[in-house]
């Protein structure tokens, strides 16, 4: 995940400085533009609003189709983008921080701290939505993710 390598540091205690979350921020919001450019021209809505996770999951329902035939560096493009674009939906709308889940090895946002926690891994659901189809839908997961953070109740949204 070439994207995301400088957050995964064997140095955790320097990983978790307000430094290093303020560049993976912008690493996040390089890549979500980058989203933006790459798929605006065909898709429409790419607004960073909640509706255009519909939007999302269009461009992902489409190179789904050919996404076995993608070699590993376009794979990993796209999941980066997209994941860093739905991160940034979330954030951008309800506030979070960026950090390192080492059990799956990519990057998690939480909202909420101090007074609940809910988080999500973008980059897994993107992975999903491109593996098994419209059973992992975008919008219904980060409706799941709004639920929670409305509510304030501490969940992981997967």
């Amino acid at each position: 995940m070439g994207l995301f390598n400088f957050f995964n540091k064997k140095d955790k205690a320097n990983a978790n400085t307000k430094e290093s979350f303020d560049h993976f921020t912008k690493v996040s919001i390089e890549s979500a533009n980058f989203f933006v450019t790459r798929y605006s021209d065909r898709f429409k809505g790419l607004d960073f609003s909640v509706k255009s996770l519909e939007v999302v999951d269009l461009v992902l329902d489409e190179a789904s189709d050919f996404y076995d035939d993608m070699s590993e560096e376009q794979r990993q493009n796209l999941v980066n983008t997209a994941g860093s674009y739905i991160f940034e939906v979330a954030r951008c709308n309800f506030g979070g921080k960026y950090f390192w889940y080492n059990q799956l090895n990519q990057p998690i946002l939480v909202t909420g701290q101090p007074d609940f926690e809910v988080s999500i891994l973008a980059i897994e659901k993107v992975k999903g939505r491109l593996e098994n189809g419209s059973e992992d839908n975008i919008p219904f997961y980060f409706a799941g993710y709004i639920e929670r953070v409305q509510s304030k109740q501490s969940a992981m949204i997967v």
